[in-house]
């Protein structure tokens, strides 16, 4: 006699039947929390800017009151260091290196205004290796403005996202009599009001002695240029190559600025950096910017 009557088969087979359905429940479950965790985990992007070779310096003063530098190997630490997280940040949304800035009394020697910007160190932690236009010099950095205040006539304020600076090497400085190695930057490239411009330096006279022509007092900006092309809030990127007696500025590869005359020749006498990031240019009330780096690279031949 069969001991299983059809009434007990038919429960263990509804019973089997109920625990196959719960255990296909719980695997797709699991699929479901899964995928949705690969999207969290893609979603997350960190910016390509290697900073082995750059220090920054944000708006917050230090014991001195000047504004606070990190250099390598303290700045690699950055989203863990408390004094440089409100200035200097990954957006892992958009894979942006964002770069606060706003009016502070913390500023640098010979300027007025606040930054949170990386300049280059050839040798980390140093800043008396630098490079000359002969010695050459590549820059290129993917690029975009985040949020920008605007001033009482409703325009966004101007922000210097990108430089080459000059230094004086201490030979220099002392032929002189300056009291610090700094000289006049050769580039300035700013976001202004949606557009790239961009300016560099001429000597107010050319036939200047080489002695005079280290003092900052013997430079003037020339009046400026404007890329045709409006970037707004959009990424962008600024390639910067340099060379003995020649600068090339271009945008999104597609426009060039070439700079190419005797001024250009004879700065090479001085030593040079390249600069990043947010140099923001007021002193209102209120003011802010903040600038995102998606990619950074530096070459020297």
């Amino acid at each position: 006699m069969n001991p299983f009557s059809a009434k007990s088969l038919l429960v263990l087979f509804l019973i089997f039947n109920v625990f196959i359905a719960v255990a296909q429940e719980e695997i797709t479950i699991k699929d479901e929390v899964s995928k949705t965790t690969k999207k969290k985990r893609k979603k997350v992007k960190l910016p390509k800017v290697d900073l082995s070779n750059w220090s920054v310096t944000i708006p917050e003063g230090n014991e001195k009151g000047r504004a606070t530098t990190v250099a390598p190997p303290e700045i690699l630490g950055y989203a863990n260091n408390d004094v440089l997280r409100p200035y200097m940040f990954n957006d892992s949304t958009i894979g942006a290196l964002v770069f606060y800035a706003y009016p502070s009394n913390a500023t640098t020697a010979n300027t007025k205004y606040s930054r949170s910007e990386l300049r280059e160190q050839m040798e980390p932690g140093n800043n008396n290796v630098n490079w000359t236009f002969s010695q050459g010099g590549y820059l290129k950095a993917k690029m975009a403005m985040g949020k920008v205040s605007r001033a009482e006539n409703g325009k966004y304020h101007k922000v210097i996202i990108a430089q080459i600076h000059g230094r004086l090497t201490n030979e220099q400085k002392e032929l002189i009599g300056q009291k610090d190695n700094n000289a006049p930057p050769i580039l300035k490239i700013y976001w202004d009001k949606g557009k790239i411009r961009v300016k560099t330096k001429e000597l107010k006279y050319q036939g200047i002695a080489d002695n005079a022509m280290l003092h900052k007092e013997a430079w003037k900006d020339d009046s400026g240029r404007n890329f045709e092309e409006e970037v707004g809030f959009k990424k962008f990127t600024i390639e910067i190559k340099v060379s003995d007696g020649k600068m090339v500025v271009s945008l999104n590869k597609n426009e060039f600025f070439v700079y190419e005359n005797l001024s250009l020749k004879r700065w090479g006498v001085f030593e040079n950096y390249f600069k990043v990031g947010n140099y923001l240019q007021t002193r209102d009330q209120g003011a802010f910017a903040s600038v995102n780096l998606f990619e950074l690279n530096v070459e020297h031949n």
